[in-house]
């Protein structure tokens, strides 16, 4: 019975095999491309077929291919899993940020995004839905909250039994008397720590980007190709070098040449004989590949991208290149940040999707009370833990946690970051002092369009925060605002007084 059975399906897959072999080998490449495995699908097809069925990779710009010698049977469930051999390391910003006056007291990664979110949940999440769960973060400018928020927010959630979220901030020492001298100095500095799991790669990330990535393909193409260093690029043309190189590949994805402003940019972006595309600044690394470039090859360098992807790539080290296609965000300025949090109030969210149940964004659980809505007409926003919204009327706006809006004010395409304490009645009623004057929130009947207004803001009465001169640039931070792009930018803890034009 059962040879019977065998011999039964046997006959089944031959004819299946027969018929499509009939088929006309274009609609065999568009059934295989179809395929989620589709490299290992075509070595299948070759073997049974006989055909030079070419094996195609799914681009959007269709000017990353992949190579026939890519094609491997292996699928990425065979290979060892990421939590046993993958190591993030993500990286604090430095001094030189985009987002001032927001990073004034705190680093890029530490700012609030989307109501209840930081900017590096975004970059932690996608390590812990990829399976990563052993995280470094090397922090050392403005980094108090960042180190905090990261301390408190990631001890266990999703990480498993062995997972961990290790803040390793800037240090001095008897060899190093000085702070990080930039990503590649402190990598080599931490690397005693790195170095205490058995893992085979390390993955290195910015720490302030917006995006979602599943970091397992990256890996399955870095394990397939056999690179030693694998960079992650934009593919799709970017009207800005986001600051991490351009780098030029062959007809194989293999990185041949990278430029930065210091050497200056390309001349020709996605042609056919000039294919360059943006860095993300992210990269696989084999750990001995680190090791070796760290240490002995470029001990002096400070810089990850313009230093040490450059010389591996000089030195002749196989670098491979990973298309993303997906919404990717640098927060490259004040306008790109407000751009960000006005997406998460669209129903046709083009931008990050705050609310995608498949791929989760974790953060800090704060236990606030439900927000309380007396009154108010809320429209197309997006409301935070906590909030005490009085008969006001919102539109199109991103309230943070805690905010306080009494009535009659209104919000228009803005950014209310909230504030991190509750006042008493008794604090919000005193006139002790300028502070106390003005308690933390929004008074009755300001009206705030198009602004950012940071944590612990207090705006008074009849406050207009409007731009009504429409001033593009403006520095006003002796009065608690400056203006960026266009946008009003109220600084953390800054006093309105009432009546106040700005």
């Amino acid at each position: 019975m059962r040879e019977t059975k065998r011999i039964g399906i046997q006959q089944h897959v031959h004819r299946l095999f027969t018929f499509f072999a009939n088929i006309p080998i274009v609609i065999m490449v568009v059934i295989i491309m179809q395929h989620p495995q589709s490299s290992f699908v075509c070595l299948q097809w070759k073997k049974q077929l006989g055909t030079s069925l070419p094996c195609i990779h799914r681009s959007r710009s269709q000017k990353i291919r992949c190579a026939n010698s890519q094609c491997h049977r292996q699928s990425i469930y065979q290979f060892p899993p990421l939590n046993q051999s993958i190591a993030a390391i993500i990286f604090g910003d430095g001094s030189e940020s985009r987002l001032y006056p927001l990073t004034k007291r705190r680093s890029e990664g530490a700012i609030p995004i989307a109501a209840n979110y930081r900017l590096i949940d975004a970059v932690v999440s996608n390590c812990i839905n990829s399976g990563i769960n052993k995280i470094y973060a090397l922090t050392q400018f403005n980094s108090t909250s960042l180190n905090s928020h990261l301390s408190r927010a990631y001890s266990g959630a999703g990480l498993g039994k062995d997972g961990f979220v290790e803040v390793i901030a800037a240090y001095q020492s008897l060899e190093d008397p000085d702070w990080f001298q930039g990503s590649a100095d402190a990598v080599r500095r931490c690397l005693g720590v790195l170095e205490e799991y058995p893992v085979t790669e390390f993955l290195v990330l910015p720490g302030h980007h917006l995006y979602r990535m599943d970091y397992r393909e990256l890996v399955e193409l870095h394990w397939r190709s056999e690179a030693d260093i694998t960079a992650a690029v934009l593919d799709a043309v970017w009207d800005q070098d986001p600051g991490f190189g351009s780098l030029k590949m062959n007809d194989e994805n293999r990185v041949v040449e990278l430029k930065d402003k210091t050497t200056g940019n390309p001349e020709c972006q996605n042609t056919f004989d000039c294919l360059w595309f943006s860095s993300m600044g992210i990269y696989l690394i084999n750990r001995n590949v680190m090791i070796k470039l760290l240490k002995e090859s470029f001990p002096g360098a400070n810089d990850f991208s313009s230093e040490v992807i450059r010389g591996a790539i000089s030195s002749g080290m196989k670098v491979q290149a990973y298309p993303f296609d997906g919404y990717w965000e640098d927060m490259r300025s004040i306008g790109a940040f407000y751009r960000a949090n006005m997406e998460s109030t669209k129903k046709c969210n083009r931008g990050y999707n705050f609310f995608e149940r498949d791929s989760l964004m974790y953060t800090l659980p704060r236990c606030l009370p439900s927000s309380s809505v007396t009154d108010s007409i809320i429209t197309d926003s997006v409301i935070g833990d906590g909030c005490i919204l009085n008969r006001c009327k919102i539109t199109g706006a991103v309230v943070g946690m805690r905010t306080r809006i009494e009535d009659g004010a209104i919000i228009e395409d803005s950014v209310i970051m909230g504030s991190d304490i509750y006042q008493t009645d008794v604090q919000r009623n005193s006139v002790d002092g300028k502070c106390m004057s003005v308690p933390i929130g929004i008074g009755e009947n300001t009206h705030i369009r198009k602004a950012i207004v940071d944590k612990n803001a207090r705006i008074g009465k009849d406050v207009m925060i409007i731009n009504p001169d429409n001033i593009g640039e403006g520095d006003r931070e002796d009065r608690g605002y400056v203006i960026r792009n266009g946008i009003v930018v109220v600084l953390r803890c800054a006093v309105i007084p009432d009546g106040s034009i700005l």
